[in-house]
């Protein structure tokens, strides 16, 4: 009986690898909330990352201005140094890019599961106005 019982045991933890065996390769994301907020380079509620997701395309960010902001749907992504490349679900989203100083990078993006899309933000310096005496 206590063979039978440690056996079903094993089975039971060797489930989930069968499962994962089949090559369904799904990933579950939620929300994180490290240090890079709701959204990090690595989870997040839009799942992008360095790690290959089915169904999922590629964002590339290729701008001078490392420093420069990411926002996606409104919401803070991170920096562009730490995103440099994002696998995002396919959808609709909008992106804007901002750094102190430049003008806003803004655009609306459709995300091709399987596709990469490459944004080159230029970020250009803002002009300020002359002063009226």
């Amino acid at each position: 009986m206590r063979k039978l019982f440690l056996v079903s045991v094993i089975l039971m933890a060797l489930l989930p690898a069968a499962a994962f065996a089949r090559g369904r390769g799904v990933v579950v994301v939620g929300p994180g909330f490290a240090p890079y907020g709701w959204y990090g380079p690595y989870y997040g509620p839009y799942s992008y990352g360095p790690y290959p997701l089915a169904n999922a395309g590629q964002v590339k960010l290729d701008t001078q201005v490392k420093d420069a902001e990411v926002f996606i749907e409104g919401s803070y992504a991170g920096k562009v140094r730490e995103l440099k490349t994002m696998m995002m679900r396919p959808g609709s989203y909008d992106i804007s890019v901002r750094a102190p100083g430049r003008e806003t990078f803004e655009q609306k993006v459709y995300v091709v599961a399987g596709k990469t899309l490459k944004l080159r933000p230029e970020l250009r310096v803002q002009s300020t106005p002359a002063t009226v005496r």
